[in-house]
């Protein structure tokens, strides 16, 4: 699929990003698929066994983390220092709940979320779990932060167009109003000298 998509896009077209048919989800999810059911069951060049059957052949146990939390801790490597403010934690210009938040008013926190979809992170009071917070604006979608910069940079070059466009009225309104400017003031010629009288010898 992917190498298709490469075919119909080829390099140096112009605007490529403006024809993509994949968004950053879809593709993350296609190369996932592609991983589990064709990279890994198909056999190895140098093992002659698919990725998947050695793995399962080995009985290899991975030691995995005593909780959920704990694995958050190694795969959301996103961490960023927030204080808890009385309508929760501030981040990107959106705002996370949870009840737990409201007996740590005022306190420093540590949250860490995944870039991926930032509709929830996960807070930390001193290194220990506190909550998992939710912004409920996002809380029924999954929204990545290059979503939010990408409608903020609309948005921002969208207040510039009509402020332009507003200044550019407001100087058109002023120089309509403005009574016109007087006429410079023309030097009077210096008055006539009287004739000198002829002088008689």
């Amino acid at each position: 699929m992917l190498a298709r998509s490469a075919r119909l896009r080829p390099r140096g077209t112009t605007d490529r990003a403006g024809q993509a048919t994949l968004s950053l989800a879809e593709l993350d999810a296609a190369i996932g698929r592609f991983i589990v059911a064709e990279y890994n069951q198909q056999p190895h060049g140098e093992t002659g066994q698919p990725p998947q059957a050695r793995w399962d052949a080995a009985g290899f146990l991975p030691h995995l983390p005593a909780s959920l939390e704990q694995l958050d801790l190694l795969l959301l490597t996103v961490v960023k220092p927030r204080k808890i403010h009385p309508d929760g934690i501030h981040l990107f210009g959106l705002r996370y709940l949870d009840t737990v938040l409201g007996e740590y008013v005022g306190e420093p926190v540590t949250i860490r979320y995944d870039p991926r979809d930032i509709a929830e992170i996960r807070v930390f009071h001193d290194d220990r779990f506190l909550c998992r917070a939710i912004c409920p604006e996002l809380a029924a979608r999954t929204i990545g932060i290059k979503e939010i910069s990408a409608a903020r940079n609309a948005r921002r070059r969208g207040l510039t167009h009509g402020l332009t466009q507003r200044a550019s009225v407001v100087d058109r309104l002023l120089a309509v109003h403005q009574p016109p400017e007087p006429a410079p003031a023309v030097p009077d010629s210096e008055p006539a000298r009287p004739a000198a009288p002829a002088l008689k010898l």
